[in-house]
């Protein structure tokens, strides 16, 4: 940690990362390892069954935003607009993604989960709404070379889309299904919304054939419709993480705070929480209670040895049979 932080081994924030460990540890060492009381807890304790529904969900809107249509099936999807090597777009297209990942790394550090996922989600509604407006209305799909305009269209606002996807929804679902769950369930819950993931995925990949050759290119409009539902969804339950504690975000979720005020929203003390709302925090993260009656112990001590301090001052001050403490007569004199 030393090395990794570039600071001496009693560093305040080394002390303080070894500490938290410690914490951590110990709570869960006191927590009784019984598997399917834990699978049980997780879906009966407080807002985890919504929480979970959403990072499910999220996951879910991740592959219903289309980015696979192309990744999947865009060498078939190109050599229906005319294009002589669809090969070139498939690569350029994976290039883009990769390449504007990194970007969305500040994206979302820089104007926070819900703005970025929604500008996402309405910038990916235009793209497909436009990409599948051309190719079902201008494109000759009897003879797509002799509308090489629209083909070139439709190429570039997969690009577009795929830009989009890259910077918004593709790396944020991820980071926000990290940040959305308490420290006990942290596991089990992942799992859960990346199975989500996984058969979203095959159930897209299953059936796009099926449903492009019936429609051909107005499956966009299904995508683009789906893009802007998961808007509505991060805007209606999806809370701000930007600068928060993993902690900070699960009281959050407790509280009951409206998603759409979370950006502004200042977290309270455990001293200042009322006792219900400690036990639902402590519960869901058992490190804050030890952590809560470690504070207690320190500040029990504290107080101790401050009544200590102030009984053997008045007990030096009396005594002299003056009621002065020596340290007065001292600096009088005599």
């Amino acid at each position: 940690m030393s090395e990794v932080y570039g600071v001496p081994t009693n560093h305040y924030s080394i002390q303080l990362e070894l500490e938290e460990m410690r914490v951590k540890l110990e709570a869960e060492s006191k927590v009784v390892n019984n598997p399917i009381r834990e699978w049980v807890g997780m879906w009966i304790a407080p807002k985890m069954a919504y929480r979970l529904a959403i990072g499910m969900g999220l996951q879910m809107f991740q592959q219903l935003t289309g980015a696979n249509y192309f990744f999947y099936y865009g060498t078939v999807v190109f050599a229906g607009t005319g294009i002589k090597n669809s090969f070139v777009t498939q690569m350029i297209l994976n290039g883009i993604n990769f390449g504007v990942t990194f970007y969305g790394l500040y994206i979302v550090e820089h104007y926070g989960r819900r703005k970025s996922l929604i500008a996402g989600s309405c910038w990916m509604f235009i793209c497909f709404l436009i990409f599948a407006s051309v190719g079902h209305f201008a494109l000759d799909r009897e003879d797509p070379e002799r509308t090489e305009k629209a083909a070139t269209a439709m190429i570039c606002f997969a690009c577009f889309f795929i830009f989009g996807f890259a910077t918004t929804w593709g790396p944020m679902i991820w980071t926000i299904c990290g940040e959305l769950y308490p420290s006990r369930y942290r596991a089990k819950a992942m799992a859960l919304s990346t199975a989500s993931n996984w058969l979203w995925n095959f159930l897209l990949a299953f059936f796009t054939p099926f449903i492009t050759e019936a429609i051909d290119f107005r499956y966009g409009y299904v995508f683009a419709g789906t893009n802007i539902l998961g808007g509505l969804i991060v805007y209606f339950f999806v809370i701000e993480g930007k600068g928060r504690t993993l902690e900070e975000i699960d009281t959050m979720y407790l509280m009951g705070v409206k998603p759409w005020e979370s950006a502004k929203w200042v977290v309270p003390s455990l001293e200042e929480m009322s006792g219900d709302m400690r036990q639902k925090l402590e519960a869901a993260n058992p490190e804050l209670a030890i952590k809560a009656e470690s504070d207690g112990a320190v500040l029990n001590s504290s107080r101790a040895d401050e009544k200590e301090s102030d009984e053997v001052r008045r007990t030096e001050g009396t005594t002299n049979g003056s009621g002065e403490s020596p340290r007065t007569k001292t600096e009088i004199g005599p």
